[in-house]
Formats: C-alpha cells, sequence, structure tokens
C-alpha cells in the first residue's frame, strides 16, 4: 500500500512501530527517524525480518529543514508524528512544503507556556486544504479515540448528544513513589495547568485539581478522580450537535498529589530557568532527568486502564445515556510489544488514523480532528488491533 515516516523513538513510537509492522498489507515500509539514531537502529533491530520493510534516519524535528530534507528523500505517504508537542509546527511546515499528508497524537503547545490550544494548528486549515493534503489532528486515546467514541454514539445512538463525561482511569502500579507514566514534562505541566470545562457554549476555568469526583470503574473499581482541561474538550464543543456540556477526568491517587504538591512548592515543576552555577536550567527539565523514565515502568507495571465516555441525549425524543470504553492490561500490553497500557493507549489509535488517512478511508484535503470523520472503520479497527472496546446503556453517571 505504502510508506510511513515516523518521527520519534520514545515508548508511544515503539507501539505505532510494532503496530504498523502487524499491519503490513497497509505500511509495505516504515523509516523511523529521530534526533538519536540508535533509539531507531534498536527499534529496526528488533522487528526486521518482517513484512514490513525497516529504515531508520537522524533528524531533529526542531528544524523544518531538516524535516523537509528527510521527507524529500524517503517520499513517504504520510508523516506519523509521535515527537513531542513542541514540534508539531515545525513537522506540519515540513509537510506542507512537500505536499505530504501529516498525523499526530497531541495537540501543539509553545514550549515556554505550558498552554495547549488547537488554534496554531486549526490556522493550518486553509494551507493544508490548497495543498490538498490531509491534517489528522490527535490521534492517540484522549484526544483521539475519544473523539471517535464521540462520533460513533452521535452517528449510531443519538438525535442529539447534551453532555459528555470523558474519564481516564489508571489502576497501574509500578512500584516507584512516585513516576509519570509519559514523558514527565508534559504530564506535570498538563496536571499542574487550570483545569477547564465546557458548558453552555462557553469554556469555565477552574483551579488546578479543585474538582474531585469518585467514580466506580467497570474491571478497576472505585477511583478518585479530578477534572482536568483537556484538549479534546475544544474541538468537541464544535463538533458534537446539541452539546450543552463537557468534562474531562482523569484518576490520580492520593500518593501522586503529595508528591506533586511538595515539588510544585519547592520550585520544581516551574517552566521558568534559573541560573545554577552559571548554567541556565528549567527546573521541570531537571526534574524530569531524576525521575524514572517512563520506558522502564513497563516490566514493572500491573493493572489496567479505563478510559471512555459517558454520554447523555435524546434519540427519537426520549432522555438516553450510553458509556462506550475500553479496558487495558498493563502486562498484557508489555507481553506484546514491550510497554505499558500508556503508551499503547495513544500508540495504537495512531497507527490506524495513519491507516485510515493511507487507505483513503479518511483522506480530505485540509486539518482535520479525528471526530470530523466516519467512526465506523475506526472502530472495527480498534477491536481489530488491541483495543477493543465495551458499551452500557445503564452507567453509574458522574454527579
Amino acid at each position: 500500500m505504502g510508506r510511513a515516516l515516523i518521527i520519534g523513538a520514545g515508548g508511544v513510537a515503539g507501539v505505532v512501530i510494532h503496530k504498523c509492522c502487524q499491519n503490513s498489507e497497509v505500511f509495505e515500509e516504515i523509516c523511523i527517524a529521530s534526533r538519536t539514531k540508535s533509539k531507531c537502529d534498536a527499534f529496526k533491530q528488533k522487528l526486521d525480518g518482517g513484512k514490513t520493510k525497516i529504515t531508520t534516519a537522524q533528524v531533529n524535528a526542531d528544524n523544518t529543514d531538516e524535516v523537509i530534507a528527510l521527507i524529500n528523500s524517503y517520499k513517504p505517504d504520510i508523516v506519523i508524528n509521535v515527537a513531542l508537542p513542541y514540534q508539531d509546527l515545525t513537522i506540519m511546515d515540513a509537510c506542507l512544503a512537500t505536499k505530504t499528508d501529516y498525523m499526530d497524537t497531541a495537540n501543539y503547545e509553545p514550549e515556554d507556556t505550558a498552554k495547549f490550544e488547537y488554534k496554531w494548528q486549526w490556522a493550518y486549515r486553509d494551507k493544508f486544504r490548497e495543498a490538498g493534503i490531509t491534517a489528522l489532528l490527535g490521534s492517540g486515546f484522549d484526544p483521539g479515540v475519544t473523539g471517535v467514541f464521540c462520533a460513533y454514539a452521535q452517528k449510531h445512538h443519538f438525535d442529539e448528544i447534551h453532555y459528555i463525561d470523558i474519564l481516564d482511569a489508571n489502576a497501574g502500579d509500578h512500584g516507584y513513589p512516585f513516576a509519570t507514566n509519559f514523558n514527565p514534562e508534559i504530564n506535570i505541566r498538563e496536571v499542574t495547568a487550570n483545569g477547564s470545562y465546557f458548558k453552555d457554549g462557553r469554556f469555565i476555568e477552574t483551579e488546578p485539581m479543585s474538582i474531585k469526583r469518585v467514580y466506580s470503574f467497570p474491571e478497576i473499581g472505585e477511583k478518585d478522580m479530578y477534572l482536568l482541561h483537556h484538549e479534546e474538550i475544544e474541538s468537541l464543543a464544535l463538533n458534537i450537535k446539541g452539546i450543552k456540556q463537557i468534562r474531562f477526568f482523569m484518576t490520580f491517587s492520593e500518593q501522586y498529589l503529595t508528591h506533586l504538591r511538595v515539588l510544585q512548592n519547592v520550585g520544581m515543576t516551574s517552566i521558568e530557568p534559573i541560573n545554577y552555577e552559571g548554567h541556565r536550567i528549567v527546573p521541570l527539565q531537571f526534574l524530569k532527568a531524576v525521575l524514572p523514565d517512563p520506558a522502564s515502568l513497563g516490566p514493572r507495571t500491573k493493572g489496567k486502564t479505563n478510559i471512555g465516555c459517558i454520554f447523555r441525549g435524546v434519540k427519537d425524543g426520549k432522555e438516553k445515556t450510553y458509556y462506550l470504553y475500553n479496558v487495558c492490561d498493563h502486562q498484557a500490553c508489555y507481553k506484546e510489544v514491550g510497554s505499558q497500557a500508556i503508551s499503547y493507549t495513544t500508540g495504537v489509535p495512531a497507527m490506524i488514523g495513519a491507516a485510515m488517512v493511507m487507505t483513503g478511508k479518511w483522506k480530505r484535503p485540509g486539518v482535520y480532528n479525528i471526530e470530523e470523520f466516519d467512526p465506523d472503520p475506526f472502530m472495527d479497527a480498534l477491536n481489530k488491533f488491541g483495543l477493543p472496546w465495551q458499551e452500557s446503556f445503564n452507567p453509574d453517571l458522574v454527579d
């Protein structure tokens, strides 16, 4: 079918690479590119010999010209961006210059403001449309599958969806007193930012971690969860018919929050540079260097994740509730692809989203969020490639 350029060589990239090789009918060839080529070579060594032809390259994704040169030499059908969110725009610029389809898993955030929103990438809509290429934004799990779940609910179960609660629970235990399940810098920035939710046509900001609920998750049990700002709320507010309210909750243990509060209180989560013995360092980047590498958590992590959406709305004039979710087992993920469920739940949808564009099912010039396409082929692929979904028509609701 074609070839994909995968930029990034972290935990999520590892899952994407494994899954592209499992889907060799679509991904006949892949090139893995990163600032550290040895990481790419390690993936190639591990997976070479199957039907998918693997090559590797060195690239600095902060440098648009370097990305352009790589695209021009490899000539991929799509660029799968699983690098850092700070690099989205340089990679999009390279895709525009070379007229190559683009896909990512997380929206752009500037390195110096800890503010992630879609406005920067949505500004590329006309340019991508004029170039005749597709940009698929946020094809991870949340954002990503949660948007596909919303599109599926809208298509098959509701005339209007009025309320959406997105719930993200991780009941995994890695045995460390404190660690983050993905890039510590991105993770801590997300958690320490103000929360927000959408209600009656506007966004309402909340103090970080100020809204808490307790929810009993299928297969996981009762967990504390906290309202966060999350990027998919921004696009779903525009794309879901009849929507009145959208909230996003994520689970955190008391132990995690206690550690985080202490680190915040002593200034270790700051992104403001400080002078230390003649060097300028960013405290959060230094903290990232001393925390356990998320990639090292795989073999240690036991337990499950449960991520899904609870919908309330109207069908044929009657009120209806519907809960669509996925449960993923950390140890099963590690056994299959050598990573824990956090990377797995992001990497599998990244491969599927790229495949949707490459096979023409989701090919449309412009910049799109994932819920703007037909959800059905994506939902089928989730069942096929390791993230089977479950549904309930009588779920417990979040007050």
